[in-house]
């Protein structure tokens, strides 16, 4: 059996499946403590590598599509330190990352190459327990199975405000979308419905939960994951909706609009300073960038 202990957590191989333990510290990221020890079939597996940088590298697992309901969720848009298939390594591991890796290559040689190339009839591996919570920016997601409930918190526009609290049952979403908060872009996860029309700007539209300042917006990709996981194929295959006109990855098309997403971002990092999640000194830089944003607007 191969092994890996490090602090991010330790991966472990016994030549027909890999199992995916994360650290317990506090740099360990909450989605990963959240959805914790993961067990990968090698059948799901479609590639592995050392990925070297200054202070040590990563083991990176790649999975097939359709194997995990989280990767295709996520859309290869999880880095490090969120990625559960992830694995940091320091320096004075390497060596031992570099056989790890070597290891699980060499077994997959002997696997056909078709196997790990195509893509997958069914799901390999169950996606995150349920029920679910998650909450990021001006929502919280619940999924219990059945049903997806989103609620909201007060950095919430008045648009959703006024819609109040939605439930949405599995039957009635026709896909889930999930983006990590890019620039000034909001991150979002966002849920379609049935016969509704293109959706609408992120802060605006009741099916979405937007951030714009946790990258990874927390678990939220998890709740993702999870409705991913029990939708009929045809809607996991579904292509992402079209943006609306006049939106794309900045916050907003005026000025207004900037302001006010601007003011209301200010709040957030605010409240994430309080609760512990930001450092002095990474609120106050993210606090002087959403400044500047500010009077450039």
């Amino acid at each position: 059996m191969a092994e890996i202990v490090v602090a991010d957590g330790s991966w472990g191989f016994d030549g027909e499946t890999l199992r995916l333990v994360p650290g317990s510290g506090k740099d360990v990221h909450e989605l990963r403590r959240t959805l914790g020890e993961l067990v990968v079939p090698l059948e799901a597996v479609a590639g592995i590598a050392f990925e070297p940088s200054r202070k040590g590298g990563h083991i990176r697992l790649r999975l097939r599509k359709g194997a995990d309901p989280l990767t295709d969720a996520v859309a290869g848009s999880l880095g490090p330190p969120a990625d559960p298939y992830r694995l940091a390594v320091p320096k004075d591991r390497v060596g031992a990352a570099e056989y790890f890796a070597d290891e699980v290559r060499d077994t997959l040689r002997l696997w056909p190459h078709s196997t790990t190339a195509a893509a997958c009839d069914g799901f390999l591996l169950p996606g995150p327990a349920v029920p679910v919570t998650a909450t990021a920016g001006d929502g919280t997601a619940t999924f219990d199975g059945e049903r997806v409930r989103l609620e909201w918190t007060g950095f919430a526009a008045s648009e959703k405000e006024h819609a109040g609290p939605q439930e949405l049952p599995i039957g009635e979403i026709a896909g889930v979308e999930w983006k990590p908060q890019s620039g000034m872009g909001y991150g979002t996860l966002r849920f379609r419905v049935k016969g509704e029309p293109p959706a609408r700007p992120p802060q605006k539209d009741p099916h979405c939960v937007a951030w714009g300042i946790q990258r990874y917006g927390g678990t939220t990709a998890l709740v993702a994951a999870a409705v991913y996981a029990r939708l009929p194929r045809d809607a996991q295959e579904l292509p992402p909706a079209p943006a609306p006109a006049g939106t794309g990855a900045a916050v907003g098309g005026g000025s207004g609009d900037v302001h006010d997403a601007v003011l209301r971002r200010l709040a957030e990092l605010g409240e994430l300073h309080r609760s512990g999640v930001l450092t002095d000194e990474e609120f106050a830089a993210a606090k002087q960038a959403m400044i500047r944003r500010l009077q450039d607007s």
